[in-house]
Order: structure tokens, then C-alpha cells, then sequence
């Protein structure tokens, strides 16, 4: 789910799982947060599977302010997942850049506060497209918001991530020999069943490295879903959920875009009937457009950097799924990710064998 938010996002009580202690989570801000009111409300946001999300709400004398709180979640958790600190960072690092992110108010790393680290940011008013076909849509729209996507991407990958600050944010170069050997280790570390389609990938992937030595910053989980467009304009006001972003390189993210929005393949997605919702562009035309704007002549070895994203969201898939088995899963829905991994490796090990 998208870290900032809209009225039309539902909201729930705060779950069983996640609840703390409000009034320590409003001294904090109270102390932190300049123009903060009092009298704190907070409500839940529906999804947010890896970092429980929350609308804040101050109704006291001079509150009525909304602000956006994401925290690590409760439980055992995987070593380099739900680093909350990350995604503040770099929407810090970004904020005058030409990428749209929201403003960041503050970030806490005393687990005494609430349980787990956490940051507060800007409640942003905009749309959120939770499905990849736009329904509501025409065709207009679409083909706009998919434009100004692809364009957006090419702005992330062309800051300067030295000079933003974030020289040492990741490890500049090898990126997918680091990513592939990092979602090994994290499959392993949540392995509930024997998927062979995934066997094959851990053998096959390492092997056939692209010599293609870009760096930039990378966001990691670059789809329609989290990023906020304007109310009434097909322009993108905020790129959100950056939790696993690093340096590294863009052509993963330009692969993970076209898997998730455009393939019909995440999360068990049925595949796209164009005819049904024009205007939302094919693989090829995506990454057109993405290389108009990134000043790229095609993107040589694609069949390497789909097969890539979908193995490392297969992986992702498995650790939702293990959590929920676990009981620390932020959502419901992630126990009935079971099959997600089996059909997203299966389906890479398809792209692989495609001329």
C-alpha cells in the first residue's frame, strides 16, 4: 500500500497485532513535529503488508491536521527487511530533487516509544491507482498516467545520488549479483515447500548477468499503486513505499514496473485485456517511453531483468506469506500469498525460455 494517503484509502481501528500506546506516539510529536496539535487520533490504513501504515489526526486546539505514520512491524523479523529509516532517508534525500515525494516530519529509533522504530510524513491529497487498468479510466488517462509514470522513473534514475547525499546508501556496483544472492537468502530464510521453478531460477539467474554496468538510485518497488497522482490531473504528486530501495540498477526497476503493471503476472493478476481498457500501455511501449525520457536506445537482455523482478518478488511473496503463517504479517491477505511464489517463478522461468 502506498505510504501516503487519501480519503478514499479505508481506514480500520488499530489492529490487535499493532496496537501502542497513543499518548507516547503524541508526546513525540508534540515534541518533534513542528505545529503539531493535540488531542491524537489514529486509525489504520487497509494493506500495507510489510510496514504498518497509519493516518494521524489531531483534534485538540489548533489540531485538525492529518499527518502519515509508518512503523516497523511487531515480531521476529528478517534481518534487512522493514528498515523504516531507508525509506525516510531517501524521501528526505529527494525532496529537492525534480521526484515527487512527500515532506518527512520526523524519524524515531527508540523502540521505547512505541515498540519499534518509525517516521512521520506529509498526508498527501491525491489518487491512488490500486489497479494496474485503471478502471474508472479512459483512455486518455490512462495512456497520460502511464507516460508520466515512465517519465517519472527516468527523473529518479537521473539524480545524482552523491550529491543528494546518499553516496552510501548501498553498495554501487554488482547490483544483481548482490540482489539475487540477497533474495536467495531471504527465500531460504522463509522456504515453506519445495518450488522447483525457483530452483532452477537460483541456478539459472546468477549465470547470465547482463554486462550492463549503470548505477543509480533504485527504487525497488516501482509500480502505478505506490505513487499518488493529482485529483484531477494525470500528473504524479508523490512516489511512495521505499523501503527497498538502494543504489543499484535501473533497468530492475524498469523491469519491475512493466512485471506488475503491465504483465498480468503479480500476485496471481489475470493477464490484461487491452481491449477492455485502452490506453494502458504494452510492455514494449512502456519501455519506450521510459527510454525516450532516460535517453536510452533499448534495453538489451530484457528477458534477464523481467525474469529478475519476478524471481525477487516471488522471494518477497514467500516472506509475507511465512509472516502470516507467523501471526506478524500487517495484513490478512498475506496468508493467502501460498501460491504467489510457485506462480511468479514458474512464470519467470517462461521469460527466460522466450525468444
Amino acid at each position: 500500500m502506498s505510504e501516503a494517503a487519501q480519503g478514499d484509502l479505508e481506514t480500520t481501528p488499530i489492529r490487535e497485532a499493532h496496537r501502542f500506546d497513543v499518548k507516547r506516539l503524541e508526546a513525540f510529536c508534540q515534541q518533534e513535529v513542528e505545529g503539531f496539535g493535540g488531542d491524537l487520533e489514529v486509525r489504520q490504513f487497509e494493506g500495507g503488508q510489510s510496514n504498518p501504515t497509519f493516518l494521524l489526526t489531531t483534534t485538540g486546539p489548533g489540531g485538525g491536521k492529518r499527518y502519515v505514520m509508518r512503523k516497523k512491524p511487531p515480531g521476529q523479523l528478517l534481518a534487512s527487511a522493514h528498515q523504516v529509516d531507508r525509506e525516510y532517508r531517501v524521501m528526505k534525500a529527494l525532496a529537492d530533487t525534480d521526484v515527487p515525494v512527500p515532506h518527512m516530519y520526523a524519524l524515531c529509533e527508540d523502540d521505547s516509544i512505541i515498540g519499534t522504530s518509525f517516521y512521520v510524513m506529509e498526508y498527501l491529497e491525491g489518487r491512488v491507482f490500486r489497479e494496474s487498468v485503471m478502471p474508472e479510466s479512459n483512455e486518455a488517462e490512462r495512456r497520460a498516467v502511464y507516460a508520466n509514470l515512465a517519465e517519472n522513473l527516468a527523473k529518479l534514475h537521473a539524480v545524482d545520488y552523491e550529491k543528494v547525499g546518499l553516496a552510501d546508501f548501498g553498495k554501487p556496483g554488482n547490483y544483481f549479483e548482490r540482489q539475487i544472492g540477497r533474495w536467495i537468502k531471504q527465500y531460504r530464510g522463509a522456504q515453506t515447500a519445495d518450488v522447483p521453478a525457483m530452483e532452477k531460477l537460483i541456478d539459472y539467474l546468477p549465470k547470465h548477468i547482463p554486462d550492463e554496468p549503470s548505477v543509480t538510485i533504485a527504487h525497488g518497488d516501482y509500480r502505478l499503486g505506490n505513487t499518488m497522482f493529482h485529483a484531477s490531473e494525470p500528473r504524479m504528486i508523490a512516489v511512495l513505499d521505499w523501503e527497498l530501495c538502494t543504489i543499484g540498477h535501473p533497468l530492475a526497476d524498469v523491469a519491475y514496473t512493466c512485471m506488475y503493471d503491465l504483465l498480468g503476472v503479480a500476485g496471481g493478476a489475470e493477464p490484461i485485456d487491452r481491449t477492455k481498457t485502452p490506453g494502458v500501455p504494452t510492455e514494449e511501449e512502456f519501455v519506450a517511453e521510459y527510454c525516450r525520457h532516460a535517453g536510452r536506445d533499448g534495453i538489451p537482455d530484457w528477458n534477464f531483468y523481467l525474469a529478475f523482478s519476478m524471481f525477487r518478488l516471488a522471494s518477497i511473496s514467500q516472506g509475507v506469506y511465512k509472516r502470516g503463517l507467523d501471526g506478524n504479517a500487517s495484513s490478512e491477505r498475506a496468508k493467502t500469498l501460498g501460491d504467489a511464489c510457485r506462480n511468479l517463478a514458474e512464470h519467470a522461468w517462461q521469460i527466460i525460455q522466450r525468444p
